[in-house]
């Protein structure tokens, strides 16, 4: 029974790992276009912070998923899938990465004061990652191992979020693919349109508006936006083509090229 067991383990490993390879490369590089719904940062294990801080009650593994340990380093090192490039050329896209972190920003703006069972609008500012989609959600925390979506501290999402992409215009094709009878008030979305250069030192502006509805009760209320994004495809020398899906991270679909941001912890008063 145990040998059977084991097998049957290994086949569904071997099966789960041929769905990955099937997986179209694009899907996470360019955003998530097949899950609309509320997320929390403990789904992007594969991405990596920008400081161990993100990682906070981890023990020794918040060091190690930052970004100089979990990507710059394997890069230095001619690592696959980097093995290719020359030791000039790692070392430049390591520069050209820490441009792209170094300009990405998320900034959560709302009033510091509300009504109990107020509706009030939270607008979440994003600069910058390689594109083409980067994401954004309102949480209660920032921390990717424990952080929840806001409706955990209390905040209600009214309709749907709107998202104004890089060009200025609104974005509703992403949340058009949840079914609107299900209710599109989601406090994570996806944003399009993202083209950032870090070589011309050009960097994407987005925003991303929502309605939120305070507590019943008065309190001081935690709210925080986690900002998604990737960076090897800002670079050419990060950049592969693939024939299908286009512009890919070199760092491939499991790479390490993506981050988590969180914008600085506040909290609303609700009186």
């Amino acid at each position: 029974m145990r040998r059977r067991t084991m097998a049957i383990c290994r086949m569904a490993s071997l099966a789960a790992a041929a769905l990955l390879a099937a997986w179209p490369a694009g899907s996470y590089p360019g955003g998530t276009p097949e899950f609309q719904t509320d997320v929390a940062p403990f789904c992007a294990g594969c991405h990596a912070s920008l400081t161990a801080d993100a990682m906070a009650g981890s023990g020794d593994r918040a060091e190690k998923e930052t970004a100089a340990k979990k990507h710059y380093a394997l890069i230095l090192a001619g690592q696959e899938p980097y093995q290719k490039l020359a030791e000039a050329d790692r070392a430049k896209l390591v520069e050209h990465l820490k441009a792209v972190d170094a300009n990405a920003s998320v900034e959560l703006e709302f009033p510091p004061q509300v009504e109990k069972g107020q509706t009030f609008q939270v607008t979440a500012r994003l600069t910058g990652g390689a594109g083409p989609a980067v994401a954004v959600a309102l949480v209660d925390r920032p921390n990717r191992r424990f952080a929840k979506p806001a409706s955990a501290a209390g905040w209600v999402v009214v309709g749907a979020p709107s998202i104004i992409g890089p060009d200025g215009r609104p974005q509703t094709g992403w949340l058009d693919r949840r079914p609107e009878r299900d209710g599109r008030n989601i406090s994570f979305v996806n944003v399009t349109g993202v083209d950032s250069d870090a070589v011309a030192g050009r960097w994407s502006k987005a925003k991303v508006i929502w309605s939120l509805k305070a507590p019943d009760k008065a309190g001081d209320y935690p709210l925080v936006a986690a900002f998604f994004y990737g960076t090897e495809t800002a670079s050419p020398l990060g950049t592969v083509k693939h024939p299908v899906y286009g512009k890919q991270p070199r760092g491939g679909f499991l790479g390490k090229s993506g981050r988590v941001l969180f914008s600085d912890p506040e909290v609303i008063s609700v009186k």
